[in-house]
């Protein structure tokens, strides 16, 4: 039962390495996996079996978080493709783009002064689901491709992806607040 750090998240849970997951499959697999590998399993074993254990617990739940998100899994299948990330240095330089998260992060910051917050607060989120999943498309054409030119693209693609994502998490915990004041 040793640990195998070589092996794809994909392979892990014997999924095609494609953008396109099976998200259902994904869990069941998951938690069948889970279910033979779970610490709890090896209270009563050695302590190597249970170091064991809990490393294939570890690359699961890794496995499973990358190919269930996304963003997530599409950085990863440019990983396995070669492409390296360097987060310091990767940002766009798209100035539409840039002007555009700007005015999204404006509009944000003007929610609580509009009329109905709740409504200016869901077409803002309307907006921003929108973006990701015309981001989604077109990260997924890329990264059929497997073109060279089109890495870069499915990567610049990625990088303003999680623009949008930091977005929306910035909008749910707006939303949050929203609720949190009215109770």
């Amino acid at each position: 039962m040793a640990a195998d750090h070589s092996t794809t998240h994909f392979q892990r849970f014997d999924l095609p390495q494609s953008f396109d997951v099976d998200a259902a499959l994904l869990d069941e697999r998951y938690r069948d996996s889970q279910r033979a590998v779970h610490p709890d399993r090896f209270v009563n074993a050695s302590d190597q079996e249970r170091r064991l254990s809990m490393q294939q617990a570890t690359l699961l739940n890794e496995g499973y978080r990358i190919l269930k998100d996304p963003l997530r899994r599409g950085r990863y299948l440019l990983e396995l493709q070669g492409y390296r990330f360097d987060d310091e240095h990767h940002t766009t330089s798209d100035t539409v783009f840039l002007m555009e998260q700007m005015e999204l992060r404006e509009a944000l910051g003007e929610v609580r002064e509009a009329g109905d917050a709740f409504a200016a607060l869901g077409e803002i989120m309307e907006r921003i689901d929108g973006d990701l999943d015309q981001l989604l498309g077109e990260l997924r054409q890329q990264l059929g491709s497997g073109a060279a030119a089109d890495l870069q693209q499915a990567a610049d693609c990625l990088t303003r992806m999680q623009f949008f994502r930091k977005l929306q998490d910035e909008a749910m915990e707006l939303e949050v607040e929203l609720e949190d004041e009215l109770a």
